[in-house]
């Protein structure tokens, strides 16, 4: 039995490691690219497919894949050749989401907090298996890897795309690029997180870097360590506590964030250029 929950610790310790990386890595191009309300639209977009997966007794994991890509495609390609603005599809996005998913959670045969409707909602490290580490050790290894291939084009998107696309650079396929990983990303941490959680992560791992540091291969050299340490303090919080390892980790993200904002040189700068 001992040994039991040994093994369930060690792959929810490595789940932490590697999604605290891979939120803290894309979470920087989320919040540089300005794709925050995006970004919020696919996870919940992923929660949806996931409450579907388990209302039909199916791998949630492929139908999170499912409604990630659908929501991917509608805020991308669909959404600029229909001409409607991204803040207008994921203003539809959104609650259509969440609507689905609370209706597949209520028709779900599973209802109860101690079942895997719990690990959608709030996360679980029960819930974490040997073929999700895998699947996050694979997504930790091709991310960098693409983003390396791909870093003067996306670093130019950061810097100014108006500017990007005025010296003849085409940024849509880069950011549908983004909006695609953000989405995977996003699947691969729902079950250690969970739907209504994830994008706080996202969000709060860049943000803390940023309080610090401007030179971007830095940012994205330092988030994603950011992120594993948030994940891992909010593992072992939610093991001393016995409550929810998601909400622990949002809630340890934020009080890092804050804590990031209180003392960020750059706010003390702003604050001295007032007083001047």
């Amino acid at each position: 039995m001992i040994w039991l929950e040994l093994a369930i610790i060690r792959r929810a310790l490595i789940g932490c490691v590697l999604t605290g990386f891979l939120t803290g890595l894309i979470g920087v191009f989320v919040v540089k690219m300005r794709l925050s309300s995006i970004g919020y639209s696919m996870s919940h977009g992923a929660f949806a497919g996931a409450a579907l997966g388990v209302a039909i007794s199916a791998n949630p994991l492929s139908t999170s894949v499912l409604f990630s890509a659908v929501t991917a495609l509608l805020i991308g390609p669909v959404a600029d050749k229909a001409r409607l603005s991204q803040d207008t599809v994921t203003s539809i996005a959104f609650p259509l989401n969440m609507s689905l998913a609370f209706i597949f959670l209520t028709l779900s045969p599973q209802i109860g907090l101690s079942s895997e409707v719990a690990s959608v909602l709030w996360g679980s490290i029960i819930s974490m298996t040997n073929r999700d580490v895998l699947y996050l050790t694979i997504l930790c290894v091709a991310t960098p890897t693409l983003i390396h291939m791909f870093w003067k084009e996306l670093f130019a998107i950061m810097f100014d795309r108006r500017l990007a696309e005025a010296d003849g650079l085409n940024t849509r396929p880069f950011v549908y690029f983004i909006i695609f990983l953000v989405g995977i990303v996003i699947t691969l941490s729902l079950r250690l997180v969970g739907g209504l959680l994830i994008f706080a992560l996202l969000f709060n791992t860049a943000s803390t870097a940023l309080q610090f540091l401007q030179e971007m291969k830095k940012i994205v050299v330092v988030s994603p360590i950011v992120g594993a340490v948030m994940c891992v303090s909010g593992l072992m919080i939610s093991l001393v506590f016995d409550v929810p390892v998601g909400s622990c980790i949002v809630l340890v993200s934020t009080l890092i964030f804050a804590i990031s904002v209180l003392l960020s040189p750059k706010r003390k700068r702003k604050e001295g250029k007032e007083l001047s």
